[in-house]
């Protein structure tokens, strides 16, 4: 595998997940993430975790949504969670795009800024 800052990326053999998805073909998706242990077997241990996506069109194209299910202890919870899990996805999309807007209003103009430098020429 990759080396990162010296050091080999290894997988955390205790937290590991097997994945499930499912879908309704036309709202989103909900993908559960199962606990298993090192050899496999599920960890009833640990709770299984539940994600909610969809994508949502806007003027700059389609995009991605997602989030966690808080509080879903089953596939019904998950589902009926759902709408609520979205909803937070969008306003928390919205306050970011605001933050950014903010941001970007406060910013100070100077000539040359975020511009990049001239190529280097070579004359002969």
């Amino acid at each position: 595998m990759a080396e990162q800052d010296g050091k080999e990326i290894q997988m955390d053999a205790a937290n590991l997940y097997r994945e499930e998805s499912y879908t309704d073909l036309k709202a989103g998706s909900l993908r559960k993430l199962v606990p298993v242990k090192a050899d496999g077997t599920d960890d009833p241990a640990r709770a299984p975790i539940y994600t909610a996506a969809t994508q949502v069109m806007t003027p700059g194209g389609v995009l991605p949504l997602s989030g966690e299910v808080e509080g879903a202890k089953s596939l019904a919870d998950a589902v009926a969670g759902f709408p609520a899990t979205i909803k937070q996805a969008i306003a928390d999309l919205r306050e970011e795009m605001a933050a950014m807007q903010r941001e970007r209003s406060s910013q100070i103009v100077v000539p040359g800024r975020d511009v990049p430098p001239p190529p280097n020429l070579l004359i002969r």
